[in-house]
């Protein structure tokens, strides 16, 4: 199992090392639902993301999760054609919602049998990673609900036993609300890890490391 899980967006250039050399079709997708809230800032980053994952040698296109809330069973079969899943930042719950009404911890967990496929991503893409949200409703507001989500349980997909709590002492506007969340997370024994932006937890056959 391969896992980028990142504080804040990738500097261009720089390939993280947990990226498998080769790849089978080269494919990547980026999920841009924790931005359904927001709207006009959708284009833009995924304009961004496109462009770093292309750098890194992959061919690049959204997925859309609300495309799959009727038919989950349609995104096992999407995946399958991917070598990466990139999910970008915004509000963790609204991703996490997504992610359950489509289906897409099961279908990604399968995926990442596959030696050549990554699941990764910055901010609420990598929060959604472990096994719940505890403490990100000190940055997120976990009562959203953008226009056509069912009100579902935001469900995350438990690929790691921890929390990420990403911003955390960075030049970023949820640096104060991630201190919080994670001295809550220490006060309540909770196992996570802090990750400042500029740094990652990659994951590749069980051996974790933070840099």
């Amino acid at each position: 199992m391969r896992l980028l899980l990142s504080s804040w967006f990738l500097a261009p250039g720089e390939r993280p090392q947990v990226l498998p050399p080769a790849t089978t079709t080269r494919r990547a997708a980026i999920v841009v639902n924790a931005l359904d809230q927001y709207g006009p800032s959708r284009a833009r980053d995924l304009g961004r993301e496109s462009g770093t994952w292309e750098g890194f040698g992959y061919r690049c296109e959204e997925l859309d999760l609300q495309e799959y809330f009727t038919a989950p069973d349609r995104l096992a079969a999407r995946l399958s054609e991917l070598d990466l899943v990139w999910a970008m930042g915004g509000n963790a719950f609204v991703l996490a919602r997504a992610m359950t009404a489509s289906g897409f911890g099961a279908a990604v967990r399968e995926q990442l049998r596959r030696p050549e496929f990554v699941y990764g991503g910055y901010s609420a893409g990598a929060c959604v990673a472990g096994p719940d949200l505890r403490g990100i409703d000190l940055v997120d507001d976990p009562d959203v609900l953008p226009a056509g989500y069912p009100p579902v349980e935001p469900r995350c997909l438990g690929l790691v036993d921890f929390r990420i709590v990403p911003h955390w002492r960075s030049e970023h506007p949820d640096a104060p609300g991630a201190e919080k969340a994670a001295a809550r997370l220490a006060a309540d024994g909770l196992e996570h890890r802090c990750v400042r932006d500029g740094e990652a937890v990659s994951v590749h056959d069980g051996v974790i490391v933070t840099g």
